[in-house]
């Protein structure tokens, strides 16, 4: 069973999808549509900008967003997932290419999404850091005891868990969790405290335009990030993607789902191949594979 999976934001490197765009008449049309529903020249920033272009919110997720999309549209025949998953962002990704969504409506909540998260940032500053090498209940005790809002964000694999919240909780939490045996606590470069509390102001402007949007019954179980499990009620799709924006990426327990629901290849579709080595750490036998 195929599991096609899509990656979120971090993936972006410039000059993606180019190749997709100039090789793919059919890519060309979805990626000029893109530019007229976003107002700007996206492709000319995916294509022909800076990482530090690139980095900038209302450029990062719908850039993703459009590379692994337009790339499963493009696939044709060849796209036949019996289940799809995708990591934060990319869960708006593997929505519209199971065909809950509409291309249109998904890159209009994805870049809703953007500029909330992006506002979000600037009322309440935060940050987040990657906890290696400690069990993920361990990391859940510790972040407990910290005064202020420091919570779980992200579960990327056994081992790897991303932290997230106001800049001194998270510092403070980065020394306890070292004390407490991780081998790494790294603070990451971002501009805001995703997937935690600080991300309210967003969720609650995201969930009127998600109320609005139509969503239909995908063409296969969808995991989402909020339970890790599968998914094909349109109602429970919604409110799903509303709680994820405060809510932690259970992207280790998807993965487990994943395989004990049958996945025997993985298929990894848009920029980069992180997905594939977080898979490869929950199961060595299992094939991955660039979309």
């Amino acid at each position: 069973m195929n599991a096609y999976v899509f990656p979120g934001q971090g993936s972006q490197f410039p000059g993606m999808a180019k190749e997709l765009y100039e090789a793919d008449g059919n890519a060309r049309v979805f990626f000029e549509h893109a530019n007229n529903i976003l107002g700007f020249n996206i492709t000319d920033v995916m294509f022909n900008g800076t990482d530090e272009d690139l980095k900038r919110t209302n450029v990062t997720q719908p850039a993703i967003f459009l590379h692994s999309v337009i790339k499963a549209k493009t696939m044709g025949d060849a796209f036949r997932p019996a289940m799809v998953a995708g990591h934060s962002l990319g869960e708006f990704s593997a929505l519209v290419a199971a065909g809950a969504m509409e291309f249109s409506d998904g890159l209009k909540l994805v870049a809703a999404r953007a500029n909330a998260m992006q506002k979000a940032c600037e009322l309440q500053p935060g940050t987040m850091a990657a906890i290696l090498g400690l069990e993920d209940a361990k990391v859940e005790e510790v972040c407990a005891t910290i005064p202020g809002v420091v919570v779980p964000a992200n579960y990327n694999c056994p081992g790897q868990l991303v932290i997230s919240g106001s800049v001194e909780a998270v510092t403070a939490a980065c020394e306890a969790l070292k004390a407490a045996g991780a081998k790494r606590a790294l603070m990451l470069p971002v501009g805001g405290a995703f997937h935690s509390p600080l991300m309210e102001p967003a969720r609650a402007e995201l969930a009127t335009a998600i109320a609005y949007t139509p969503i239909v019954d995908p063409r296969c179980a969808v995991y989402q990030n909020v339970d890790a499990r599968p998914h094909t009620d349109p109602a429970r799709i919604k409110a799903n993607l509303i709680a994820q924006l405060t809510a932690p990426v259970r992207w280790t327990q998807s993965m487990q789902h994943m395989l004990a629901d049958g996945a025997t290849k993985v298929v990894e579709v848009g920029p980069g191949n992180v997905l594939q080595g977080l898979f490869k750490k929950v199961s060595r036998e299992l094939e991955t594979v660039a979309a």
